[in-house]
C-alpha cells in the first residue's frame, strides 16, 4: 500500500540552524491530495557514559520546548552532514560532561519522531572515561548527574524521564549489559 503514496511536491517553508520545515503535497492511495508537514533534521548522536563504578553520567538542562529541566544522556547535533556519529558522540561527551573516552561502542540508533521528522540519532556506550573539562556552548547550562541504571529505570517508569533517546538508550543498555 505504501508504494501507492506519492510525494508530488516538497516546499521549504522555513530553514533554521538545525531544522528545515517543509510542506509536502502527497497523493494518497485513493488518489486524493493531502498536505503533510515534514521536518528535516541535520542529524545528531548521543552517548551513554559509563563510569568505572558502572554508573551513568547524565546531563540536566533546560529544554524550552517543555519549559523545564530534563535529565538526558549527552547528545548533540552533527557539525556537518555526513559527520560520523561516533565522532559527534565523543565530542558531545566531553563538551557536556567534562569527560572523554576513546572507547565508544555503538548501542542503538533511534529515529526520534518518525511521523514527521527524519532525525536519526546513533547512540554509543562510552567506557574508560578520562576526566577533562566541560566545554559548553555559550547558551548551554548543564549540570552533570551520576545515576545507577536502577535509579534511571525508576525515573523512566515514574515518568520523570520522558526523552525518547534517553529512555530507549538506558533500557537498551540495561538489556544488553545487565543480563542476570
Amino acid at each position: 500500500m505504501a508504494e501507492h503514496i506519492k510525494r508530488i511536491e516538497r516546499k521549504l517553508v522555513y530553514q533554521g540552524n538545525i531544522l528545515g520545515f517543509y510542506e509536502d503535497t502527497m497523493q494518497t492511495p485513493d488518489g486524493k491530495i493531502a498536505k503533510w508537514d515534514f521536518l528535516h533534521h541535520k542529524g545528531a548522536a548521543a552517548v551513554v557514559p559509563v563510569t568505572d563504578k558502572g554508573t551513568i553520567l547524565m546531563v540536566e538542562q533546560y529544554r524550552p520546548a517543555l519549559e523545564r529541566f530534563t535529565l538526558e544522556i549527552p547528545a548533540g547535533a552533527l557539525d556537518a552532514p555526513g559527520e560520523p556519529g561516533e565522532i559527534c558522540a565523543a565530542r558531545e561527551l566531553e563538551e557536556e560532561t567534562g569527560y572523554r573516552s576513546d572507547d565508544l561502542e555503538w548501542l542503538i540508533t533511534v529515529h526520534t519522531a518518525v511521523a514527521f521528522c527524519d532525525e536519526k540519532v546513533p547512540v554509543y556506550v562510552a567506557r574508560n572515561l578520562v576526566a577533562s573539562r566541560q566545554n559548553l556552548d555559550e547558551d548551554e547550562f548543564i549540570d552533570v548527574k551520576e545515576c545507577t541504571v536502577e535509579e534511571l529505570k525508576e525515573k523512566i517508569f515514574k515518568g520523570e524521564i520522558e526523552d525518547s533517546k534517553t529512555i530507549a538508550s538506558i533500557l537498551a543498555y540495561d538489556a544488553k549489559y545487565n543480563k542476570a
